[in-house]
């Protein structure tokens, strides 16, 4: 029997240490509900739907972007970091949202968004008529460009959304964009520029938001000499921590400077970092020093596959003992294909490469038009029960994104003219995009918007949501809906400290088996054959089980001790 922990002194929950075992809901703001009827999510939509959340039995939501935005990239283009889009709601309407949250016994974390502003913020503008050199240009990435006349780009660096990185502005200089032309980067070298963030910290810390998720956490500090390197030079870069770009060793500083802002209030504000890096990379994003957690990504990208999910279980525990932070267990999220539709597919001989942000799985069957006849919908759906009661019983903390719950697919047929992602227009014919996890989600099994809300969706939603819908869902002991209810209601009974225990005789081939304090006991099959039961109560299982045999694509916990 091998034991794991997540830290060196086992910690139960309190009120400082939450978010270590915490289910955190991600919502996704334009897609979650509408109250206002104009096709948009809102705030007065997310506080209509707080009893459904605290029925769900979730720790905190996670809410991406409500800043004031044109859209360029689904909100992450922020004109103004505190305040609300007016399409979204208003201040007072957060504030409340806030205070209905607190009451559910439900936290918030607040997406932040530190890489880049929009271009209509009001420190670009000012950019953009002030002369090269001036200090409303340093809060930015400006350069000179190549060239006899400076027509060229001051490097040949390409964006994540695709196209060049650098777009010239009407003197003739050049700003950086590692994203959309929308996204000009900040320069965190700059002291302005990180004294305005300490400022939006505390001015959402002080509306009551518990903590913060930071996007892009790895791209904050760069190094660029007079002389920039190529994307060839880049790539020969592989000392850790000396890119020119991301995951630089000087980033930890601007964290550590945010820390004693968290550090102000009691209990402590937490966050946690979205930083694509090498996996022995992530421990000091999570210290507590530092953001205090980090996304562990590896299960996103993970087949569903025994030993993967043993070997990958293993590393993440062992890191987090290296942090003294916990560990985070993430399937679906606002960037990837859903994780029903990724299990129902046939398991690609080779990975498809795609840019580190947008690891996006299952690329090659969207680009082929998402055909219908490829995808087992049901295998999918029960793979993925199968994964969700397996994460729940890890020790750290689960994130789920929104819909997971009602075990959706990913809307693969999106026409062309209604997509709104920029990866899709920047990229087509290379990338599909992110909407096909985007889409508005579905309520009731009729109406306009299935519920969403009066008038119709922001993306199109297909006809089968009416019979994955809450309401078709809701009464239902065996959907989807009321597994996650059953799961996270058991989750908080059972949880203890942050460990578990490999039962080596029960984990064999296809069968994953541990043991958690208290005397439970979670096993997944992932095979497709039907394996022995093992002896004790049964809890709950993602399937039926049959007789004494565990069926294939299954979990059960049970009470062993």
């Amino acid at each position: 029997m091998t034991t794991l922990t997540a830290t060196s002194e086992p910690t139960l929950l309190g009120e400082a240490d939450w978010w270590r075992q915490a289910a955190v809901y991600q919502i996704y703001p334009r897609s979650f509900a509408d109250a206002n009827g104009d096709g948009i999510g809102d705030l007065r939509g997310i506080i209509s739907r707080i009893p459904y959340l605290r029925a769900l039995g979730i720790d905190a939501v996670w809410l991406s972007p409500f800043y004031p935005s044109a859209l360029a990239d689904g909100g992450y283009d922020v004109d103004d970091y505190r305040d609300v889009d007016p399409r979204i709601g208003t201040l007072e309407e957060f504030d409340e949202m806030v205070r209905e949250l607190h009451a559910a016994g439900i936290r918030l974390i607040v997406d932040l968004v530190p890489n880049h502003s929009s271009d209509r913020h009001a420190w670009f503008q000012e950019a953009l008529r002030s002369p090269k050199g001036s200090p409303a240009r340093d809060r930015y990435i400006f350069r000179d460009g190549r060239g006899e006349n400076g027509e060229l780009p001051p490097a040949d660096w390409e964006s994540i959304f695709g196209g060049p990185s650098w777009t010239r502005v009407e003197d003739g200089q050049w700003y950086l964009h590692l994203f959309a032309k929308e996204q000009p980067d900040l320069n965190w070298d700059n002291e302005e520029v990180r004294a305005d963030f300490r400022t939006t910290l505390r001015f959402w810390a002080d509306r009551g938001v518990d903590g913060f998720r930071v996007d892009v956490a790895h791209g904050l500090a760069k190094h660029l000499p007079d002389e920039l390197p190529s994307k060839e030079e880049m790539k020969a870069i592989t000392e850790p921590g000396q890119h020119p770009l991301w995951d630089r060793d000087e980033v930890h500083d601007i964290y550590a400077d945010w820390r004693k802002v968290f550090d102000e209030y009691d209990p402590p504000r937490i966050a946690v970092a979205e930083a694509w890096v090498e996996t022995s990379r992530r421990p000091r994003y999570a210290s507590a020093e530092g953001l205090g957690q980090a996304f562990n990504f590896d299960l996103l990208q993970a087949d569903f596959d025994a030993a993967q999910f043993r070997t990958i279980i293993a590393e993440n525990l062992a890191l987090s003992a290296a942090s003294g932070s916990s560990t985070t267990w993430v399937f679906s999220n606002h960037d990837v294909v859903r994780h029903a539709t990724r299990y129902g597919l046939p398991t690609p001989t080779e990975k498809v490469e795609t840019s580190e942000i947008m690891a996006i799985p299952s690329k090659d069957w969207l680009l082929r038009g998402a055909p219908e006849e490829e995808l087992d919908r049901e295998l999918g759906v029960r793979r993925a029960r199968a994964a969700t009661l397996l994460e729940f019983a890890l020790p750290g903390s689960a994130y789920l994104y929104q819909g997971e719950e009602l075990g959706l697919h990913e809307v693969g047929d999106i026409p062309d003219e209604a997509r709104q992602d920029p990866s899709f227009f920047r990229n087509k014919g290379v990338e599909v995009g992110r909407d096909g996890c985007r889409v508005p989600l579905p309520w009731t099994t009729s109406g306009s918007s299935f519920g969403f809300g009066p008038n119709g969706a922001h993306l199109p939603q297909p006809a089968w949501f009416a019979e994955v819908s809450v309401e078709a869902q809701d009464d239902d002991p065996a959907s989807t809906l009321n597994l996650y209810r059953e799961a996270l209601r058991l989750r908080h009974e059972l949880q203890a400290a942050e460990a578990l225990t490999w039962d080596e005789k029960l984990t064999t081939g296809d069968v994953l088996a541990f043991s958690r304090p208290g005397g439970w006991t979670s096993v997944t099959n992932f095979g497709d054959t039907p394996v022995p039961l093992p002896e004790g109560e049964v809890l709950l299982s993602s399937g039926p089980l049959e007789g004494d045999e565990l069926p294939g694509a299954t979990t059960v916990w049970l009470q062993r001790g």
